[in-house]
């Protein structure tokens, strides 16, 4: 072959270009009962890892002092959030303590092919249509340090009735009975040991 053809064939060879392309992101899931730290361990997670991408749930519940809508939940009516349930709108949904939490199913699919990393916090039941449907989910369940501890966690928020603290406790034994479906089960009796061992979870991919 001459030394023109050559050059020629391999001027051909349109150049190699990298895939720009954004990797799916990974999707965290995590549970805890009521008072056993989660919202605050999760702000703490989302002040460390800027990259790191929070689902805002709806909620038929009314806001707490200090919550802000939009940032911590989406606030919306009963009947509102029925209509999703109808259209299908929530790639996970329950009734808890007699209230409605649920997530876009939009959000999620968005984020993660975009290449985001997102957080999702969710009770039990929600956790477990998530993972049906996300099964390479990475679920971590946060365990009080004991019951005791718990109860006076609910007591010392001063939001609610002794009835409600009681209805919580209940429910918080059957959700900490479902933790051995999770990948990772981290008892928050230190805030900041427990943040660290949250955020090797979630460190990011090189």
């Amino acid at each position: 072959m001459s030394p023109e053809r050559t050059k020629k064939t391999l001027a051909s060879v349109p150049p190699r270009r990298e895939d720009t392309r954004p990797s799916r992101g990974r999707l965290f899931i995590l549970s805890a009962p009521s008072g056993a730290g989660k919202s605050t361990l999760c702000g703490l997670l989302r002040e460390r890892l800027p990259g790191l991408r929070y689902s805002v749930s709806y909620t038929t519940r009314a806001p707490r002092p200090g919550e802000i809508a939009g940032d911590d939940y989406f606030f919306i009516d009963e009947a509102a959030f029925r209509d999703g349930i109808a259209n299908g709108r929530w790639a996970e949904w329950a009734r808890v303590h007699g209230h409605y939490y649920g997530t876009a199913s939009d959000f999620i699919d968005q984020r993660l092919a975009q290449g985001h990393d997102l957080l999702l916090d969710i009770d039990v039941q929600g956790a477990a249509q998530l993972v049906a449907q996300y099964p390479q989910a990475v679920t971590i369940f946060i365990m009080p340090p004991s019951v005791e501890v718990l109860r006076q966690r609910l007591a010392n928020r001063e939001t609610d009735s002794a009835e409600v603290i009681d209805r919580r406790l209940r429910n918080a034994a059957d959700e900490m009975a479902a933790r051995s479906r999770y990948r990772h089960i981290v008892v928050n009796d230190r805030l900041e040991r427990t943040l660290e061992d949250l955020l090797a979870i979630l460190a990011p991919n090189d």
